[in-house]
């Protein structure tokens, strides 16, 4: 397994397994925590596992938490996605770049979203399984949602979205949520 850091966002990583083929199909490890460990982060403080199925079309975000924030682990572990991760660290070097990825069950790689960063996906396969693996129990009281169509994100979504929640439909734009912040 290869750890890539992303220039894009100061702190997060791409991890890259290597899988073994054969006729029979592929294995590779997916998680190894001397790995994670060589770049600078504990494995041990990933607390919960998570699994999202979503249909083609679907968008999922633009996601992140309030107080102490959320770091996370994502892998697209069956189909394809188009992933997206925002900095909104303001003391960070990247604060306010954005980065895209294609994840998918072919390659297994996984991501790695530093506390702070927003994080949303549209499934660009029939069926596309989402795995998360984040450092802290979930507290729906502090999630925050931004507007993935807003103007000054540009995000380059691949398909008009199909179906998102409700949330995710009216969540405010990237300038209202860093106003809320701030007071």
């Amino acid at each position: 397994m290869k750890a890539t850091a992303v220039p894009e966002i100061a702190d997060a990583y791409l991890f890259e397994p290597v899988p073994h083929t054969d006729e029979r199909g592929f294995f590779c490890r997916t998680f190894d925590a001397d790995v994670v460990r060589s770049v600078g982060l504990e494995p041990n403080t990933f607390v919960q596992d998570s699994l999202s199925r979503s249909v083609r079309g679907v968008l999922r975000g633009l996601h992140l938490r309030s107080g102490a924030g959320e770091a996370k682990l994502v892998r697209c572990s069956y189909g394809r996605i188009f992933d997206v991760v925002v900095d909104l660290r303001p003391d960070s070097p990247t604060y306010r770049n954005r980065a895209t990825f294609e994840l998918s069950g072919e390659t297994q790689a996984t991501l790695y979203i530093p506390a702070g960063c927003a994080h949303g996906f549209q499934a660009l396969t029939e069926t596309a399984d989402t795995s998360y693996r984040i450092d802290r129990p979930h507290d729906p009281a502090e999630d925050v949602t931004i507007a993935f169509d807003d103007p000054e994100l540009a995000i380059p979504w691949p398909l008009p979205p199909i179906s998102m929640s409700r949330r995710d439909r009216e969540a405010p734009s990237l300038a209202e949520v860093l106003k809320q912040r701030e007071s």
